[in-house]
């Protein structure tokens, strides 16, 4: 529905700079807006191409002015940004009710807000809290718990006994709870050792597409509150993942690694077992991280080690090739005159 920028500004705790009346339908990056949309601008580039664009308003930060186009100010534009998009595109609503093809339990507990899809199947003593949203085609083990407000989304799959917060959401094809990768070598062969822990997710975790989160081979591997997981991340088993931390694609974490909050990793980065990671603590991709990392630095490379040390390394071998050219030249004269190098 159409909504005023001064509906908007209210929404965001922003203030209006123009025509507070102007109606406001939608949302648009500055190269697609057509009248009636809002776009946004967060530097002096986005701003010139928003203010040359056909959006009717432009969400802003800091004292940009315009004489063509209304402006909703805020302290920060890509925040206020996250918190319009709602307004325009909101969350799909799901219906009460169980689907006619899931297979529910007789002993599992479904909230009578719940939304359980086609071809669901819902195991023995498991809990599916208010507001839960269970897409379709997910497998929820036994003694499971599903948190308020958590939606799940198609083909999920949860072990048993996994524990899940409220407001979680976890994305198409992930799998909570599998075996830990534990085994021992006896007699020539590699013998399992039983997984017969569980995984616990706190409240506003979001875990993406294709993630495989480990059952502890004893006790809970754990994720904690507000932590955002991107596509196709490994957590090993015993894994203590600290609070709002961002692990970004491919991120691989080995058996029985401790991370403190707000830890951010990049993408494709590898942490062996048995490490603790502190708390603020920056990991840049593709880095493989074999040792501690205190609170509050930044580990480049593989081997990681503190960014300053690497970012020197990595300098050292762009020079190497030069170096290498230089030394074989004298090398080559010794040769000629029949000296041997000493």
């Amino acid at each position: 529905m159409p909504r005023t920028a001064a509906d908007i500004a209210t929404h965001l705790g922003g203030e209006v700079v123009g025509d507070a009346t102007i109606a406001i339908q939608g949302f648009a990056p500055a190269d697609s807006a057509r009248a009636g949309d809002l776009t946004f601008a967060e530097n002096e580039a986005y701003f010139t191409k928003a203010e040359q664009s056909a959006a009717s308003a432009i969400l802003v930060s800091g004292n940009f002015t315009s004489a063509t186009k209304t402006l909703i100010r805020v302290t920060n534009a890509r925040v206020a940004f996250a918190k319009v998009l709602p307004l325009f595109f909101p969350e799909p609503a799901f219906p009460a009710g169980i689907h006619p093809t899931a297979q529910i339990a007789p002993s599992a507990t479904i909230d009578s807000t719940a939304h359980v899809g086609a071809f669901c199947v819902i195991g023995e003593r498991v809990k599916v809290g208010p507001r839960v949203v269970l897409e379709g085609a997910n497998h929820v083990g036994a003694d499971c718990v599903l948190g308020d407000d958590t939606r799940i989304f198609p083909r999920v799959v949860f072990y048993p006994r996994c524990l899940v917060g409220q407001s979680v959401r976890i994305h198409a094809g992930t799998v909570v709870g599998s075996d830990g990768f534990g085994y021992v070598f006896d007699q020539g062969r590699h013998l399992k050792v039983p997984q017969i822990g569980n995984v616990i997710i706190q409240d506003d975790v979001e875990i993406g597409a294709n993630v495989a989160i480990d059952r502890a081979a004893l006790g809970s591997t754990v994720i904690g509150k507000g932590t955002k997981i991107d596509n196709l991340v490994q957590v090993g088993h015993n894994v203590l993942l600290g609070e709002h931390c961002i692990l970004c694609g491919q991120v691989g974490l080995a058996g029985s690694t401790k991370v403190g909050n707000y830890v951010t990793m990049a993408g494709q980065a590898g942490l062996a077992g048995h490490i603790t990671i502190g708390n603020k603590v920056t990991i840049g991709a593709q880095s493989g991280v074999m040792h501690d990392i205190p609170d509050g630095q930044t580990w480049l490379g593989a081997p990681a080690q503190p960014d300053k040390q690497a970012k020197r390394v990595m300098l050292s071998l762009q020079r190497l090739p030069d170096l290498l050219r230089r030394v074989s030249e004298p090398e080559r004269q010794l040769k000629a005159t029949g000296t041997k190098p000493s």
